[in-house]
């Protein structure tokens, strides 16, 4: 993962009008089958306020576990204590994947010039053998092919994404960090995922697309 899947007739209208195209189901949020080890119950938590400017608009709430995995969550209050990802945007959709954002600060409309990242911490040790799985609706960091390279980058995963787990010491067998899970804000993730999306090859992978509008992380807060 890149720091980063005609009929005629019938119907209401008049004898040999074309027949209403029928809109294609709601893609639905995955539900957890299986699910990572509970954090303790006083973890931290944060709470993301997502706006597209229709549909998607409220809070999901991301409860943390320092206990497994220390390093990156104090990366990431680091982060949204500094107001990091206020404005910044879910830029990848990946249908069945994942939802990635904290990277780029919005607008982005998708066929422009390819933004910059905004700037970061020093990227971090990567963590990935604490015993949490990129399960569904876990979030994790995004980074390069380089293991310690994760900054302010972060996913969620929208299926059971087992194959993102570390299977071993060499670089190509490191995993990604997994560090909490979305635990509130259900419906704002499904307003999010069925939302208009676009292509754009220049960056991000073929099957991509960026949520046009955009959404927007309009606030980042460490509520627990």
């Amino acid at each position: 993962m890149s720091s980063l899947l005609s009929s005629c007739g019938g119907g209401g209208g008049g004898a040999g009008s074309p027949a209403p195209t029928p809109a294609p189901p709601a893609a639905a949020l995955c539900t957890p089958t299986t699910t990572n080890p509970a954090p303790a119950a006083n973890a931290p938590q944060v709470t993301l306020t997502l706006s597209n400017g229709g549909a998607v608009s409220g809070d999901v709430v991301l409860t943390l576990d320092p206990a497994r995995a220390p390093v990156t969550v104090a990366n990431f209050l680091a982060y949204v204590n500094a107001g990091f990802y206020d404005g910044t945007v879910f830029h990848r959709h990946a249908p069945g994947f994942v939802l990635q954002g904290g990277g780029y600060t919005g607008p982005l409309t998708a066929g422009g010039a390819v933004p910059a990242l905004k700037p970061t911490n020093a990227p971090i040790a990567l963590e990935d053998n604490a015993g949490l799985s990129n399960l569904c609706l876990s979030v994790a960091m995004a980074r390069t092919n380089a293991p310690d390279s994760a900054t302010s980058q972060f996913f969620v995963n929208l299926t059971n994404n087992t194959f993102l787990n570390r299977t071993g010491s060499a670089d190509n067998q490191r995993g990604y960090a997994v560090f909490g899970s979305v635990t509130s804000g259900n419906a704002v993730l499904t307003a999010a995922i069925n939302a208009s999306c676009t292509a754009w090859t220049a960056l991000l992978p073929a099957g991509d697309c960026i949520p046009s509008p955009n959404i927007t992380i309009t606030r980042a807060r460490q509520t627990r």
